[in-house]
């Protein structure tokens, strides 16, 4: 099945054009790219001592509440010819599923509404769901990111934020899809004294100084050291778990080599390449890759073999 599905995207995938901000499920695009977006714009701003108004929208359950009329509509007003409309179809059509629990399962029961969760196609179905219920609204903001289900947009505009957060969540609420209340957060870039709040139908939206975006912490004031902390502690959290392996004398060194450059480096390194790091943090981001330090009997020369990884993975010349 899972083959077809592949088959099935590549087909949609020559026929349909995404919005070009749109940054998730799409070729050469990545989590890395939406970062770095919306750092850049910020760093734009702040160089110019300028507010920016940022919102962070998120939507309950995206997957889950999509129409499946809905779905069909936005594959054809997307150029998708009618037979791979009707293919889809055919993969939706009496589609069936059971609740497990600790005493037992459910009988079955109809799902009529939704994307199947964990199927190849889904994610690339819900870009066109997404591509098409913004398009009316999207080019009217000063500049959108979407990853999926998380929008970010931006503007100069306190007002022109909530303005475009309530064209927003009307294009997507009146077509099944609910706006989150409780994780929808606004940050202003260079805030000054009496910049105001965001609402939203009446109800003001969270105001935070700093936002956790695609597992990337960005600050209002333009800082970055939260983040480096974060990138450290994840490093640290990553050893740990491979701890038995790295410090097993058993164990080539080369195989830890991988295990670390698997485990530990990405979850250090992700997304500081978005950052723009001092001296004082790249040296401390050093001092944490170096594992020189760990001479816990790794083999017969601990600190040896402890900088032979660390050679070996060019960890030094970050």
């Amino acid at each position: 099945m899972k083959l077809w599905e592949r088959v099935v995207e590549a087909r949609l995938r020559k026929v349909v054009e995404i919005y070009e901000q749109q940054y998730g499920f799409m070729p050469r695009k990545s989590t890395t790219d939406a970062i770095f977006a919306l750092r850049i714009l910020m760093k734009k701003y702040r160089d110019g001592q300028r507010q920016l108004q940022c919102l962070f929208v998120d939507l309950e359950k995206a997957y889950d509440r999509v129409p499946r009329e809905e779905l069909w509509y936005c594959m054809r007003k997307s150029g998708v010819a009618e037979k791979y409309v009707r293919v889809v179809q055919d993969m939706y059509e009496r589609s069936r599923t059971v609740v497990r629990c600790a005493v037992g399962q459910t009988e079955e029961f109809k799902v009529e509404v939704g994307l199947h969760q964990g199927l190849a196609l889904s994610p690339f179905l819900f870009a066109i769901v997404m591509d098409q219920l913004s398009e009316e609204v999207r080019q009217e903001s000063s500049w959108t990111i979407m990853f999926a289900d998380d929008i970010v947009f931006c503007s100069e505009s306190r007002e022109q934020v909530e303005e475009n957060l309530e064209r927003w969540r009307f294009a997507l609420e009146r077509r099944g899809m609910k706006v989150s209340r409780s994780k929808t957060d606004f940050m202003c870039v260079n805030e000054r004294e009496g910049s105001g709040t965001v609402r939203l139908q009446g109800e003001e939206v969270k105001k935070v100084q700093e936002f956790k975006y695609m597992a990337s912490t960005v600050q209002g004031n333009g800082e970055c050291g939260k983040e480096v902390k974060k990138r450290v502690q994840a490093g640290w959290n990553g050893w740990r778990k491979v701890t038995g392996v790295l410090c097993d004398r058993k164990i080539s060194a080369r195989i830890k080599e991988k295990v670390y450059r698997t485990v530990v480096r990405p979850a250090m390194l992700y997304g500081l390449e978005t950052v723009s790091l001092r001296k004082r943090q790249e040296s401390e981001l050093e001092g944490k890759c170096d594992c020189s330090d760990f001479d816990q009997g790794v083999i017969v020369d601990a600190k040896q073999v402890g900088l032979s990884i660390t050679e070996t993975a060019d960890l030094l010349g970050l």
